[in-house]
Formats: structure tokens, C-alpha cells, sequence
């Protein structure tokens, strides 16, 4: 392969850049409240944040791949960062906004096909499935660094309620996707430990693990536990739950806005 052709294979996607676009411009339109229906440019610059993020944590785990002997990663188009690239758009991006408008939950899904017979040692298998979502630890961690480092002054309710929710969305994912659930990065952690007849055994679920972990994240009290746990590590960083709550309330701009996200709690 030529140094030309890596080269191309690298470059990033005017489709992520467009993203990257509209994330920027709601983003001002959110902080300067440009916008005449402040929900709507929340809606907007969530949902392109988001997908960002998404297409980060693919890039995070084919750029480990490519790095752990899989070259082959780089002509699938999985490093331009385009999310029209991955082998499942449905799963990657389609369901996981879906999850974020239906129930204020960060899942993403699996999305490059890594070809494993490449990649020698364990170690290498689990870093890679882990990169993912650690880059949504990476991401939390930047959503709520003005809250953490008390750098709120100056900055308007609505955008900081706007990262508020993104972060929540940051932290359920990674929670979420360390789950050692088939089908969920945390399983492909694990995966290679385990001996060869339980991964026999375990692949035929894997293509359901995540609708199986949304469907329990619909009972009340697996619900309640999972967001007390996300509150916590929240407020560990500064955000509290009635900013996350005027996030999600803002983003959902077509309904009814609670008075209460009006004003700064």
C-alpha cells in the first residue's frame, strides 16, 4: 500500500465534518440563544454531539485494530471518521439517537468489522473492544470539566443544561457498553478469556445483547437503580440532577417545556 493511499484512507469524512458543523452552529446558536425555539437548537446540537461521539467510539476502536495487526481496517473507510462507513448504520447510528429520544439513554452499538484472525494476543482483543468505550469516559470527562473545575461563570442555563444532558448520555454509554453482555464492548473484553465452547455457546445472543439491555432498562426498577448510579457519578462531577433533567427536558422540544428549566436552578 502506498503512502498515498493511507493517506486517503485517513482522511476525514465531509460527512463527520458536517456533523461537526451543525454541532458547532447549534452549539452557538444554543450558548447566545440565537435560536427563537431554544429547544429545537438543544435537539440540534445534542444529537450532532452525540453522533459525534458515536463515530469517535467506532474510530477508537478501529484505530486500536489497525494498531494491534488488522490493516485491513483502513481500506473499510473506518478511519475518515464517516459513519455511513460502518457495517451496521442501523445499529450505530440509527438506534442509538432513537435510544437518546425515547428514553434519554447513551447506547451505542457495534459498528466495524475487525477482522480478529489478524490480531494475535488476548491483551490486544480486549484493548480493542475497550477503546470504545473509553473514549466515552474521555468525553464525559470533557462534557463535565466546567462543572468539575467550577468554570460555570458566564456560561447560559441552556447550554449548560444542553452538556449536562450530553454528559448523562456519555456516562450511561460507558456504563452501559462495559456491561459483559454478548454483543456489548464489555463482552468482547472478557471474551477472549473465556474458554473456546462458552464463546460457542454465547455467539448465537450477541445480536440481540442490546435490545435485551434496552428492554431491561424499560423496568422501573432496573431503571431506577441505573439512573440513581448515573446521578452519582454525575454529582461526583459536579452536575446535579435537575440540570440533566432540563437538558433532557429542553431536548425534547417537541413537547410541553417544564416552567422550572425556564430559569438557572
Amino acid at each position: 500500500m502506498t503512502t498515498a493511499s493511507r493517506t486517503s484512507e485517513q482522511r476525514i469524512s465531509p460527512v463527520f465534518l458536517g456533523i461537526t458543523a451543525i454541532a458547532a452552529v447549534t452549539g452557538w446558536a444554543v450558548w447566545t440563544d440565537f435560536a427563537s425555539s431554544p429547544g429545537l437548537a438543544v435537539f440540534l446540537f445534542v444529537t450532532s454531539a452525540w453522533v459525534i461521539s458515536l463515530c469517535l467510539h467506532e474510530y477508537a476502536h478501529a484505530r486500536t485494530a489497525l494498531h494491534s495487526g488488522d490493516i485491513s481496517i483502513g481500506a473499510k473507510g473506518y478511519l475518515s471518521l464517516n459513519p455511513l462507513a460502518y457495517t451496521h448504520a442501523l445499529l450505530s447510528i440509527v438506534l442509538p439517537v432513537l435510544f437518546v429520544i425515547m428514553g434519554g439513554i447513551g447506547l451505542p452499538g457495534g459498528a466495524v468489522f475487525i477482522e480478529r484472525g489478524r490480531i494475535q494476543g488476548r491483551w490486544k482483543h480486549s484493548l480493542i473492544s475497550a477503546a470504545g468505550p473509553l473514549t466515552n469516559v474521555l468525553f464525559a470527562i470533557v462534557c463535565t470539566a466546567p462543572f468539575w473545575l467550577d468554570a460555570l461563570d458566564g456560561v447560559p442555563a441552556h447550554f449548560r443544561f444542553a452538556l449536562a444532558f450530553l454528559a448523562l448520555l456519555q456516562v450511561t454509554a460507558a456504563i452501559l457498553n462495559f456491561l459483559p453482555v454478548p454483543g456489548l464492548d464489555g463482552y468482547g473484553v472478557v471474551e477472549p478469556w473465556l474458554s473456546y465452547s462458552v464463546r460457542r455457546q454465547v455467539e448465537p445472543f450477541a445480536p440481540f445483547g442490546l435490545l435485551f439491555v434496552f428492554a431491561l432498562l424499560w423496568l422501573p426498577a432496573v431503571n431506577g437503580v441505573f439512573f440513581d448510579m448515573v446521578d452519582a457519578i454525575l454529582r461526583g462531577l459536579g452536575i446535579s440532577e435537575a440540570e440533566t433533567y432540563c437538558g433532557y427536558d429542553l431536548f425534547r422540544f417537541w413537547r410541553e417545556a417544564d416552567s422550572y428549566c425556564s430559569v438557572s436552578p
